[in-house]
C-alpha cells in the first residue's frame, strides 16, 4: 500500500519542463494579469519622469517631444499602456468573479476570452493613435 501511495504524490516540477503544460486560458490569462502589473509597476518611474520633463519647462517639453517621436519610445510607451489597460480589463474580471459572477469554469473560459479580446482591441487602438 506504501508503494502505490508514493508512486501519486506529485513530482517536483523544474523550470526547463514547466512551459511543456499546457495551462488552461483562465490560467494564462491570470498569470498575464500578474506579469501586466509588474510591467506597469516597473514603468511607473518612467512615467512619472517623462510627466516632470513635460511639466518643466517648454525647452524640456520639446525635447521630450523629439524623444517621444522615435519609434523605440513609441513601442516602449505602447507596450506599457497595453500592459496597463490589460491589468485594468482582467481586474476587472476578477472584480466582477469576487461577485460571484462566472465562477464556474465555462464562465471563466467565458470571461478569459473576452479579456483577451477586448485587450488585443485596446492594443491596436493604442498602436494606432500612438502611430
Amino acid at each position: 500500500m506504501m508503494g502505490q501511495t508514493r508512486e501519486r504524490r506529485p513530482t517536483n516540477i523544474d523550470m526547463g519542463s514547466l512551459f511543456a503544460y499546457q495551462f488552461p486560458l483562465p490560467a494564462v490569462t491570470s498569470i498575464l494579469h500578474r506579469i501586466s502589473g509588474l510591467i506597469v509597476f516597473l514603468m511607473i518611474p518612467l512615467l512619472l519622469w517623462i510627466l516632470d520633463q513635460s511639466l518643466s519647462s517648454l525647452d524640456s517639453f520639446e525635447q521630450l517631444q523629439e524623444c517621444m517621436s522615435g519609434f523605440v519610445a513609441k513601442f516602449i510607451l505602447w507596450g506599457t499602456l497595453s500592459a496597463l489597460f490589460y491589468h485594468l480589463i482582467a481586474g476587472v474580471k476578477h472584480l466582477i468573479m469576487d461577485m460571484g459572477i462566472g465562477e464556474d469554469l465555462s464562465g471563466a473560459r467565458v470571461g478569459a476570452w473576452i479579456v483577451l479580446v477586448l485587450s488585443i482591441f485596446t492594443a491596436l487602438l493604442l498602436g494606432a493613435w500612438l502611430w
